[in-house]
């Protein structure tokens, strides 16, 4: 394949323009707000399961607190319809007056025990109101930290991303000047090479691989004419000659 050399030279902005869109890319996949993010985002789940436990059994306590409440009620209802029956007067028999006293003194026995359970249940309901309060707190830290740190890639990724553009267009532009047949070359190599499709002989060396050439080959290197597309013998890459070469 031949190329004018100036259009070999414009290869090589051709490549450095890639090498920059790969840098852009890798930064933006590294960003430290990306392990941030995942960090605070895990720690943001563990928070909300264990909030999402303290609310259930929150409200487990309320629905409890609520049903020993009624079974107070319940109880205090009919000890006082008893207490009433017995104040009036109307139960004369002795057996009877006997068995109502003795019902009188069960039921505030049973009321008594109702409201311990009352008492207790409203304990374990408070201590998980303060959990659930508690828990609230830190979700609403963790959550502003990690809106923090997305905003924060947010601006990194439009600084990123706007560079990238501008770098894109003066590409496409350079490459556009560079003879289809020798492009398709290089994006094949690129492909092929890690990125890398094009490099300069610097000082006898290829800067694809680093590698100095050998006498033989830079007799090759030298024997070839000016618009003829060389090839790394090591890479394979395209060698692009400069009058830095060292030839």
């Amino acid at each position: 394949m031949n190329a004018a050399p100036a259009d070999q030279i414009r290869l090589l902005d051709v490549q450095a323009f890639d090498v920059r869109l790969s840098q852009l890319a890798h930064r933006r996949k590294s960003l430290p707000e990306h392990a941030e993010l995942e960090s605070l985002n895990k720690d943001l789940s563990q928070l909300r399961d264990l909030l999402v436990a303290a609310q259930t059994e929150e409200s487990d306590c309320a629905r409890e607190q609520t049903k020993a409440e009624q079974d107070v009620d319940q109880v205090r209802q009919r000890s006082a319809r008893d207490q009433q029956r017995l104040d009036s007067g109307a139960v004369t028999s002795p057996k009877d007056l006997e068995n109502l006293q003795k019902e009188i003194a069960s039921l505030a026995k049973r009321q008594g025990d109702l409201e311990d359970v009352v008492l207790e249940v409203m304990e374990r309901r408070e201590s998980a109101q303060e959990r659930v309060a508690e828990l609230s707190g830190r979700v609403s830290s963790v959550q502003a930290k990690a809106d923090d740190a997305a905003a924060r890639r947010d601006a990194a990724y439009e600084e990123l991303d706007g560079e990238s553009a501008s770098v894109g267009k003066e590409r496409e532009v350079v490459a556009g000047s560079v003879p289809a047949d020798l492009m398709k070359l290089y994006e094949k190599l690129r492909e092929q090479q890690g990125g890398v499709g094009a490099a300069r002989l610097y000082q006898r060396r290829c800067e694809g691989c680093h590698i100095e050439l050998n006498i033989t080959e830079l007799n090759g290197v030298r024997a070839a004419a000016p618009d003829a597309v060389v090839r790394c013998e090591n890479c394979r890459r395209i060698l692009v000659r400069t009058p830095e070469s060292g030839l």
